[in-house]
């Protein structure tokens, strides 16, 4: 069994950077597509990024297009969220997934989650 564990969240200003870190463990995750997802309270949960196997393609949330950055490293089996220009709006648990078909797609079937980690933007 494969896990997921992120790292990188907490407290900024608006305007601010943060990044977030998924490491990866177990077999098959170079394979996998990954993806972030993140739930505000009272909120359900939403796609916010997402990127292929490969590394060769890419989906962001409408939301968060210009802003927020996937990138994953193989070698390491990591994958990262660098979220610039946060907005009050961002605040939640962003949490990070793999799906096994390898696309990392909004519309993928993710079967391994993270614990989340906390994202708090202050206004």
């Amino acid at each position: 069994q494969g896990q997921l564990v992120e790292s990188g969240g907490g407290l900024v200003q608006a305007g601010g950077s943060l990044a977030l870190s998924c490491a990866a463990s177990g077999r098959g995750f170079s394979t996998y597509g990954m993806g972030w997802f993140r739930q505000a309270p009272g909120k359900e949960r939403e796609f916010v990024a997402g990127i292929s196997w490969s590394g060769v393609s890419t989906y962001y949330a409408d939301s968060v297009k210009g802003r927020f950055t996937i990138s994953r490293d193989l070698a390491k089996n990591t994958v990262h969220l660098q979220m610039n220009v946060l907005k009050p709006e961002d605040t939640a648990i962003y949490y990070c997934a793999a799906e096994l078909w390898g696309i990392g797609s909004p519309k993928s079937r993710y079967a391994y989650w993270g614990q989340g980690t906390q994202v708090t933007v202050s206004s």
